[in-house]
């Protein structure tokens, strides 16, 4: 695949550009964006670049991570501090992303959607409130892992690093959730089947192609 050189802030932009002509297939309001990557590869960045550029272009969003619905220690560790299977089947928790944040955004939902639910610095429930996204405003989720489970996105962007990177970028500390990410890779392809693919290998020279 060929891939084309671009900075970050182009990049958001590009995207930006992209999305306001993008209309929901399931004739939802809101349009539902991914920002697919492991967090070595930092899709919240980028997903705050592309909310920011929406936003220079009179376009709402809101800008949601998985991070703030991880569930809490004592089902997350329940095997473990290092447990492979538990980090890539149960540390989000995704029941909880389907009732706060899709079902709000379906076609006749309220919009009506809740940032982030579990602090897992603290352990204890953000008690965030919940934020009105108008119509044509648009949902930007940005996590690991984002596109084995079957959410309804209307646009996908996987941000994609190569084994050697991955481990690099990786803290060490973090280096036993790789083989999760190698399985995720095999299993899913999102740098196959997502709609926008990003190398971001080297964090100063992104490249894609869009």
């Amino acid at each position: 695949m060929r891939l084309e050189a671009i900075t970050w802030d182009r990049l958001g932009e590009r995207l930006a550009d992209r999305l306001l002509d993008l209309k929901p297939a399931d004739g939802s309001p809101w349009p539902r964006v991914a920002l697919d990557g492991a967090p070595a590869a930092r899709p919240g960045e980028l997903a705050e670049r592309l909310g920011e550029a929406l936003r220079i272009r009179g376009r709402p969003s809101l800008v949601v991570g998985m991070e703030g619905f991880l569930r809490p220690a004592s089902l997350r560790l329940e095997y473990g501090h290092h447990d492979l299977e538990a980090y890539y089947n149960g540390w989000f928790d995704t029941g909880a992303l389907w009732r706060e944040v899709f079902g709000p955004l379906e076609p006749g939902g309220d919009g009506r959607v809740l940032p982030d639910l579990w602090d897992p610095v603290t352990d204890r429930a953000t008690r965030s409130p919940y934020v009105q996204l108008p119509p044509g405003g648009v949902l930007l989720l940005h996590g690991p892992l984002l596109l084995r489970h079957w959410f309804p996105f209307d646009l996908t962007v996987h941000l994609l690093l190569s084994e050697g990177a991955l481990r690099r970028r990786t803290p060490e500390p973090d280096h036993w959730t790789l083989p999760a990410h190698e399985r995720y890779a095999d299993e899913t392809d999102p740098a196959g089947t997502a709609d926008v693919l990003v190398r971001a290998d080297d964090p100063r020279h992104p490249a894609w192609n869009g």
